[in-house]
């Protein structure tokens, strides 16, 4: 059976992938999403989960027993080698299970949405990159008023993830998300065709 088409999608904080994302899976797109993985790699009962309550303490935990994502965000980011020890960690867990979803999708093209997209280096998993792009600012006030925190933790993650420059040198493919959310289904409805062909034409060869 022939790998399917594999769209990498990817954005800095606040772009707006997700909306992104959403429009595709609209168009009857399976979605291989690098939160939604690393969130199912650290449910209840998961070993990873374990490992990293023997490492920070039941203080990661929240009362009902799921990861406190907020409080392990500070924890690690105030700390290198905690962060570095939590990759080491979650990283190849979140690949192997990405590496499974991309393999079982059954739509025509499969979008594989990652943050981290051209930093980790999983562009190497995706036949064509799209970036959703828009200004640095734009992010900055739509990633606060999305999260609820504050302007500085912010900057910190931007400042942690690939430049708006580096991302587009990277893309094949970009949507600008400056505007208003109503700009994106034309440009979502105009890449799927183009997508649709891409992917005849890879499972001809």
């Amino acid at each position: 059976m022939s790998k399917p088409f594999v769209v990498g999608l990817t954005g800095g904080i606040g772009s707006g992938k997700s909306a992104v994302s959403d429009l595709f899976a609209q168009q009857g797109i399976d979605i291989v999403d690098a939160d939604v993985v690393a969130r199912q790699v650290v449910e209840p009962g998961t070993p990873a989960l374990q490992a990293i309550i023997d490492h920070f303490g039941e203080a990661i935990v929240t009362d009902s027993g799921t990861l406190n994502r907020p409080a392990l965000r500070k924890r690690v980011f105030d700390n290198d080698l905690d962060k570095q020890w939590l990759n080491a960690l979650l990283h190849p867990a979140i690949r192997a299970e990405m590496q499974t979803q991309l393999e079982v999708a059954t739509s025509p093209y499969v979008v594989f949405s990652v943050p981290l997209l051209i930093e980790n280096g999983l562009d190497s998993m995706a036949d064509t990159v799209l970036v959703v792009d828009c200004s640095e600012e734009t992010q900055l006030a739509r990633a606060t008023r999305r999260d609820g925190s504050n302007i500085e933790t912010i900057k910190s993650i931007m400042a942690s993830q690939a430049s708006r420059q580096q991302r587009l040198e990277k893309a094949q493919y970009v949507i600008d998300n400056n505007g208003e959310l109503s700009a994106l289904p034309p440009q979502v409805k105009s890449l799927h065709q183009q997508y649709m062909q891409q992917s005849a034409q890879k499972s001809a060869r």
